[in-house]
Protein backbone atom coordinates (compact mmCIF):
# COMPACT_ATOMS: atom_id res chain seq x y z
CA UNK A 1 0.00 0.00 0.00
CA UNK A 2 1.47 3.32 -0.84
CA UNK A 3 1.51 6.68 0.71
CA UNK A 4 2.37 10.16 1.52
CA UNK A 5 2.76 11.47 4.36
CA UNK A 6 3.73 15.31 5.32
CA UNK A 7 2.89 17.17 8.19
CA UNK A 8 3.37 20.92 9.93
CA UNK A 9 2.91 23.12 6.74
CA UNK A 10 1.51 25.84 8.38
CA UNK A 11 -0.25 27.55 5.62
CA UNK A 12 -0.62 31.10 6.40
CA UNK A 13 2.02 31.52 8.70
CA UNK A 14 3.16 35.18 9.09
CA UNK A 15 7.13 35.13 8.66
CA UNK A 16 7.29 37.64 10.86
CA UNK A 17 10.39 36.11 12.74
CA UNK A 18 12.42 35.51 9.53
CA UNK A 19 13.69 38.77 8.66
CA UNK A 20 13.15 42.57 8.87
CA UNK A 21 12.85 42.45 4.25
CA UNK A 22 10.18 43.94 2.82
CA UNK A 23 7.70 41.47 1.61
CA UNK A 24 9.36 37.91 2.48
CA UNK A 25 6.79 36.42 4.43
CA UNK A 26 4.59 36.87 0.75
CA UNK A 27 7.20 35.55 -1.07
CA UNK A 28 7.17 32.30 1.47
CA UNK A 29 3.65 31.90 1.61
CA UNK A 30 3.97 31.43 -2.21
CA UNK A 31 6.74 28.82 -1.89
CA UNK A 32 4.41 26.93 0.63
CA UNK A 33 1.65 26.91 -2.51
CA UNK A 34 4.04 25.76 -4.78
CA UNK A 35 5.75 22.54 -2.65
CA UNK A 36 2.13 21.75 -1.89
CA UNK A 37 1.07 21.66 -5.87
CA UNK A 38 4.62 19.67 -6.25
CA UNK A 39 3.23 17.16 -3.72
CA UNK A 40 -0.51 17.04 -5.41
CA UNK A 41 1.34 16.41 -9.21
CA UNK A 42 3.43 13.50 -7.13
CA UNK A 43 0.36 11.78 -5.87
CA UNK A 44 -1.04 12.43 -9.35
CA UNK A 45 1.80 11.52 -11.55
CA UNK A 46 2.42 8.10 -8.99
CA UNK A 47 -1.42 7.07 -8.58
CA UNK A 48 -0.84 7.06 -4.76
CA UNK A 49 -3.86 5.84 -2.76
CA UNK A 50 -3.05 7.66 0.32
CA UNK A 51 -2.34 11.37 1.50
CA UNK A 52 -1.54 11.38 5.37
CA UNK A 53 -1.70 14.89 6.72
CA UNK A 54 -0.24 14.85 9.87
CA UNK A 55 -1.21 17.97 11.57
CA UNK A 56 -0.24 22.08 12.15
CA UNK A 57 -1.65 21.99 8.22
CA UNK A 58 -2.71 25.81 8.40
CA UNK A 59 -2.15 28.37 11.09
CA UNK A 60 -5.60 29.13 13.00
CA UNK A 61 -4.98 32.50 13.75
CA UNK A 62 -3.95 33.56 10.06
CA UNK A 63 -5.60 31.26 7.71
CA UNK A 64 -7.64 32.77 5.35
CA UNK A 65 -10.85 31.45 3.76
CA UNK A 66 -9.27 31.92 0.17
CA UNK A 67 -6.03 29.90 1.33
CA UNK A 68 -8.56 26.79 2.15
CA UNK A 69 -10.65 26.96 -1.01
CA UNK A 70 -6.99 26.54 -2.97
CA UNK A 71 -6.11 23.79 -0.67
CA UNK A 72 -9.59 21.65 -1.07
CA UNK A 73 -9.41 22.90 -5.09
CA UNK A 74 -6.02 20.77 -5.21
CA UNK A 75 -7.60 17.94 -3.16
CA UNK A 76 -10.15 17.62 -6.11
CA UNK A 77 -7.48 17.24 -7.93
CA UNK A 78 -6.59 13.75 -6.81
CA UNK A 79 -10.20 12.18 -6.13
CA UNK A 80 -8.82 8.40 -6.01
CA UNK A 81 -6.43 9.42 -3.23
CA UNK A 82 -8.07 9.20 0.09
CA UNK A 83 -6.88 12.07 2.25
CA UNK A 84 -6.44 11.92 6.02
CA UNK A 85 -5.85 14.84 8.18
CA UNK A 86 -5.48 14.94 12.20
CA UNK A 87 -5.15 18.51 13.30
CA UNK A 88 -2.33 19.87 15.82
CA UNK A 89 -1.50 22.58 18.17
CA UNK A 90 -1.26 25.14 15.41
CA UNK A 91 -4.71 24.05 13.94
CA UNK A 92 -6.80 22.26 16.53
CA UNK A 93 -9.97 21.05 15.74
CA UNK A 94 -12.22 24.06 17.21
CA UNK A 95 -16.14 24.77 16.78
CA UNK A 96 -14.96 28.11 14.80
CA UNK A 97 -12.69 25.98 13.13
CA UNK A 98 -12.07 25.44 9.01
CA UNK A 99 -11.85 21.87 9.39
CA UNK A 100 -15.37 21.95 11.32
CA UNK A 101 -17.33 24.64 9.68
CA UNK A 102 -15.60 24.22 5.87
CA UNK A 103 -17.24 21.69 3.24
CA UNK A 104 -14.45 19.61 2.16
CA UNK A 105 -14.40 17.88 -0.90
CA UNK A 106 -15.70 13.74 -0.34
CA UNK A 107 -12.38 12.23 -0.37
CA UNK A 108 -11.17 14.09 2.67
CA UNK A 109 -11.46 12.62 6.09
CA UNK A 110 -10.70 15.10 8.89
CA UNK A 111 -10.12 13.33 12.72
CA UNK A 112 -11.47 14.96 15.61
CA UNK A 113 -10.29 14.48 19.18
CA UNK A 114 -11.39 10.96 19.90
CA UNK A 115 -9.30 8.34 18.73
CA UNK A 116 -11.34 6.37 15.68
CA UNK A 117 -11.22 3.82 12.80
CA UNK A 118 -11.79 4.41 9.01
CA UNK A 119 -11.67 1.01 7.80
CA UNK A 120 -10.83 0.05 4.10
CA UNK A 121 -10.28 -2.90 2.39
CA UNK A 122 -6.86 -2.88 2.47
CA UNK A 123 -6.29 -1.00 5.59
CA UNK A 124 -7.51 0.67 8.98
CA UNK A 125 -6.96 3.79 9.50
CA UNK A 126 -6.65 5.20 13.01
CA UNK A 127 -6.28 9.15 13.91
CA UNK A 128 -7.42 11.34 16.64
CA UNK A 129 -5.94 15.34 16.65
CA UNK A 130 -5.77 18.14 19.33
CA UNK A 131 -9.40 19.92 20.15
CA UNK A 132 -7.32 23.04 21.24
CA UNK A 133 -4.10 24.78 21.23
CA UNK A 134 -2.88 21.99 24.47
CA UNK A 135 -3.80 18.18 24.32
CA UNK A 136 -2.80 15.36 26.72
CA UNK A 137 -5.15 12.69 25.50
CA UNK A 138 -4.52 9.10 26.90
CA UNK A 139 -6.69 7.23 25.02
CA UNK A 140 -4.08 5.32 23.64
CA UNK A 141 -2.81 3.44 26.34
CA UNK A 142 -5.97 1.21 26.81
CA UNK A 143 -6.28 1.10 23.19
CA UNK A 144 -6.46 -2.45 20.99
CA UNK A 145 -6.64 -2.72 17.29
CA UNK A 146 -9.50 -3.98 15.99
CA UNK A 147 -8.11 -5.86 12.66
CA UNK A 148 -4.57 -7.13 13.25
CA UNK A 149 -4.02 -9.18 10.36
CA UNK A 150 -4.94 -6.04 8.35
CA UNK A 151 -2.51 -3.19 7.79
CA UNK A 152 -2.80 -0.57 10.58
CA UNK A 153 -1.92 2.97 10.02
CA UNK A 154 -1.57 5.19 13.16
CA UNK A 155 -1.97 9.82 12.28
CA UNK A 156 -1.88 11.62 14.77
CA UNK A 157 0.02 14.61 15.69
CA UNK A 158 2.00 14.74 18.97
CA UNK A 159 5.47 14.49 21.16
CA UNK A 160 7.23 11.69 20.99
CA UNK A 161 8.89 10.39 23.99
CA UNK A 162 8.06 13.93 26.22
CA UNK A 163 10.26 14.96 28.84
CA UNK A 164 10.20 18.26 29.65
CA UNK A 165 6.97 19.97 30.99
CA UNK A 166 5.89 22.15 28.10
CA UNK A 167 6.46 18.85 25.68
CA UNK A 168 3.63 16.75 27.54
CA UNK A 169 1.28 19.75 26.80
CA UNK A 170 1.30 18.34 23.08
CA UNK A 171 -0.04 14.98 23.31
CA UNK A 172 2.71 12.99 24.87
CA UNK A 173 3.57 9.60 23.55
CA UNK A 174 5.75 6.77 24.55
CA UNK A 175 7.70 5.23 21.54
CA UNK A 176 7.48 2.06 23.72
CA UNK A 177 3.93 2.33 24.21
CA UNK A 178 3.27 2.49 20.66
CA UNK A 179 5.73 -0.13 18.96
CA UNK A 180 3.84 -2.55 21.64
CA UNK A 181 0.14 -1.70 19.83
CA UNK A 182 1.32 -3.33 16.44
CA UNK A 183 0.84 -0.65 13.93
CA UNK A 184 2.31 -1.01 10.80
CA UNK A 185 2.97 2.84 10.18
CA UNK A 186 2.85 5.81 12.66
CA UNK A 187 2.50 9.20 10.82
CA UNK A 188 3.44 12.20 13.32
CA UNK A 189 3.40 15.39 13.32
CA UNK A 190 4.73 18.33 15.63
CA UNK A 191 8.54 18.16 15.52
CA UNK A 192 9.99 20.14 12.26
CA UNK A 193 12.86 18.18 12.01
CA UNK A 194 12.80 14.72 9.56
CA UNK A 195 12.58 11.35 11.42
CA UNK A 196 12.60 8.42 9.18
CA UNK A 197 16.12 6.35 9.06
CA UNK A 198 17.32 7.03 11.98
CA UNK A 199 16.79 3.08 13.06
CA UNK A 200 15.93 -0.22 11.19
CA UNK A 201 13.27 -0.64 10.39
CA UNK A 202 11.34 2.41 11.54
CA UNK A 203 7.95 2.42 11.71
CA UNK A 204 7.43 5.89 13.80
CA UNK A 205 8.13 8.33 11.59
CA UNK A 206 8.55 12.52 11.40
CA UNK A 207 8.42 13.86 8.18
CA UNK A 208 9.48 17.35 9.38
CA UNK A 209 7.75 20.32 8.41
CA UNK A 210 7.19 20.52 4.79
CA UNK A 211 8.57 23.86 3.67
CA UNK A 212 11.49 25.54 6.29
CA UNK A 213 9.83 28.08 8.75
CA UNK A 214 12.92 29.75 9.76
CA UNK A 215 16.92 29.07 10.69
CA UNK A 216 16.15 27.19 12.90
CA UNK A 217 14.87 24.48 10.13
CA UNK A 218 18.27 23.72 7.99
CA UNK A 219 18.63 21.56 5.37
CA UNK A 220 16.13 19.88 3.26
CA UNK A 221 12.31 19.54 3.45
CA UNK A 222 9.59 17.94 2.07
CA UNK A 223 7.31 14.42 2.34
CA UNK A 224 7.97 11.04 3.13
CA UNK A 225 6.94 8.39 0.37
CA UNK A 226 5.98 4.59 1.69
CA UNK A 227 5.33 1.59 0.54
CA UNK A 228 3.93 -0.42 3.55
CA UNK A 229 2.81 -4.23 3.55
CA UNK A 230 2.80 -6.45 6.70
CA UNK A 231 6.29 -6.66 7.65
CA UNK A 232 7.45 -4.93 5.16
CA UNK A 233 8.79 -1.19 4.70
CA UNK A 234 9.85 1.08 2.05
CA UNK A 235 10.42 4.99 3.07
CA UNK A 236 11.83 7.69 0.86
CA UNK A 237 12.08 11.17 1.54
CA UNK A 238 10.95 13.49 -1.56
CA UNK A 239 12.22 17.17 -0.75
CA UNK A 240 9.44 20.18 -2.21
CA UNK A 241 10.82 23.08 -0.59
CA UNK A 242 12.65 25.43 -3.46
CA UNK A 243 14.53 27.15 -0.70
CA UNK A 244 17.47 26.15 1.61
CA UNK A 245 18.63 28.24 4.62
CA UNK A 246 21.80 28.36 5.61
CA UNK A 247 23.91 30.12 7.92
CA UNK A 248 27.43 31.31 7.75
CA UNK A 249 29.93 32.38 10.24
CA UNK A 250 31.78 35.24 9.54
CA UNK A 251 34.94 35.84 12.33
CA UNK A 252 35.25 39.78 12.00
CA UNK A 253 38.39 40.10 14.80
CA UNK A 254 40.51 41.53 11.94
CA UNK A 255 37.78 43.50 10.27
CA UNK A 256 38.55 47.57 10.61
CA UNK A 257 34.96 49.23 10.01
CA UNK A 258 31.75 48.99 8.73
CA UNK A 259 32.47 49.15 5.07
CA UNK A 260 34.96 46.69 5.18
CA UNK A 261 32.76 44.75 6.47
CA UNK A 262 30.21 44.97 4.02
CA UNK A 263 32.37 44.18 1.46
CA UNK A 264 33.34 40.84 2.53
CA UNK A 265 29.51 39.73 3.04
CA UNK A 266 29.01 41.52 -0.51
CA UNK A 267 31.67 38.94 -1.55
CA UNK A 268 30.47 35.83 -0.20
CA UNK A 269 29.30 33.05 -3.27
CA UNK A 270 25.64 32.91 -3.13
CA UNK A 271 23.19 30.31 -4.33
CA UNK A 272 19.84 31.50 -5.57
CA UNK A 273 18.64 28.81 -3.77
CA UNK A 274 19.48 29.29 -1.16
CA UNK A 275 18.53 31.66 1.72
CA UNK A 276 21.33 33.23 4.12
CA UNK A 277 21.98 34.32 7.97
CA UNK A 278 25.09 36.05 8.19
CA UNK A 279 26.67 35.51 12.00
CA UNK A 280 28.87 37.54 12.91
CA UNK A 281 31.53 36.10 15.33
CA UNK A 282 34.94 36.91 17.21
CA UNK A 283 35.98 40.12 18.34
CA UNK A 284 34.69 43.58 16.98
CA UNK A 285 37.24 46.85 16.89
CA UNK A 286 34.20 48.99 16.18
CA UNK A 287 30.46 49.38 16.89
CA UNK A 288 28.25 47.74 14.46
CA UNK A 289 25.24 48.87 13.09
CA UNK A 290 23.45 46.31 11.93
CA UNK A 291 20.23 49.19 10.23
CA UNK A 292 23.49 50.62 8.45
CA UNK A 293 25.21 47.21 7.60
CA UNK A 294 21.97 46.13 6.25
CA UNK A 295 21.59 48.58 4.11
CA UNK A 296 24.65 48.31 2.56
CA UNK A 297 24.39 44.23 1.57
CA UNK A 298 23.09 44.33 -1.88
CA UNK A 299 22.49 40.13 -1.94
CA UNK A 300 18.87 39.77 -1.59
CA UNK A 301 19.24 36.21 -0.33
CA UNK A 302 21.07 37.39 2.81
CA UNK A 303 17.84 38.05 4.74
CA UNK A 304 19.03 38.45 8.35
CA UNK A 305 22.04 39.52 10.36
CA UNK A 306 23.00 38.66 13.70
CA UNK A 307 25.61 40.26 15.78
CA UNK A 308 27.63 37.77 18.10
CA UNK A 309 30.86 39.38 18.60
CA UNK A 310 32.04 40.82 21.83
CA UNK A 311 34.29 44.12 21.82
CA UNK A 312 38.32 43.86 21.45
CA UNK A 313 39.46 45.67 25.17
CA UNK A 314 43.34 46.15 24.66
CA UNK A 315 43.88 44.71 28.44
CA UNK A 316 46.95 46.01 28.83
CA UNK A 317 46.49 49.28 28.62
CA UNK A 318 43.29 48.95 30.68
CA UNK A 319 45.15 47.63 33.22
CA UNK A 320 47.19 50.64 33.41
CA UNK A 321 44.03 52.80 34.15
CA UNK A 322 43.41 53.91 38.12
CA UNK A 323 39.80 52.89 37.92
CA UNK A 324 37.91 49.71 39.08
CA UNK A 325 37.96 48.58 35.48
CA UNK A 326 41.64 48.60 35.61
CA UNK A 327 41.77 47.24 38.56
CA UNK A 328 39.66 44.23 37.46
CA UNK A 329 41.59 43.53 34.37
CA UNK A 330 44.39 43.49 36.45
CA UNK A 331 43.43 41.07 38.69
CA UNK A 332 42.57 38.59 35.64
CA UNK A 333 45.73 39.03 33.94
CA UNK A 334 47.55 37.99 36.93
CA UNK A 335 45.24 34.91 37.28
CA UNK A 336 45.61 34.19 33.32
CA UNK A 337 48.90 34.10 34.03
CA UNK A 338 49.23 31.86 37.05
CA UNK A 339 46.79 29.78 34.90
CA UNK A 340 47.03 29.42 31.03
CA UNK A 341 44.85 26.50 30.82
CA UNK A 342 41.87 28.27 32.00
CA UNK A 343 42.20 31.57 29.82
CA UNK A 344 38.68 30.97 27.97
CA UNK A 345 37.28 30.87 31.60
CA UNK A 346 38.85 34.32 32.28
CA UNK A 347 37.74 35.70 29.00
CA UNK A 348 34.24 34.59 29.74
CA UNK A 349 34.53 36.59 33.73
CA UNK A 350 36.07 39.53 31.48
CA UNK A 351 33.24 39.89 28.98
CA UNK A 352 30.82 39.48 32.35
CA UNK A 353 32.71 41.90 34.07
CA UNK A 354 32.61 44.58 31.27
CA UNK A 355 28.73 44.27 30.53
CA UNK A 356 28.37 45.11 34.26
CA UNK A 357 30.97 47.97 34.82
CA UNK A 358 29.80 49.49 31.75
CA UNK A 359 25.83 49.50 32.61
Amino acid sequence: MKFVHMADMHFDTSFTTLTNKANLGDVRRLDQRRAFNKVINYIKENKIPYLFIAGDFYEHEYIRLSTIEYINKLFMEIPETRIFITPGNHDPYLKDSFYNKFCWNENVHIFDSKLSVVEQEDVDIYGYGFNDFYYTNHELENFKIKNPNKLNILITHGTLNASETLEKEYNPISEKMIEDKGFDYVALGHIHKIDYNSKENQKIVYPGSTVSLGFDELGQHGIIVGDVEKEQLNLQFIPVDDKEFVIKDIDITEVLDLDELASIINDIQISEDKYYKISLIGRRNFEIDLYKLNKLIVENNIIKIKDYTKLNYDLEKLSKENTLRGLFVKEILQRMDENPEDNEVFQNALDIGFEILEK
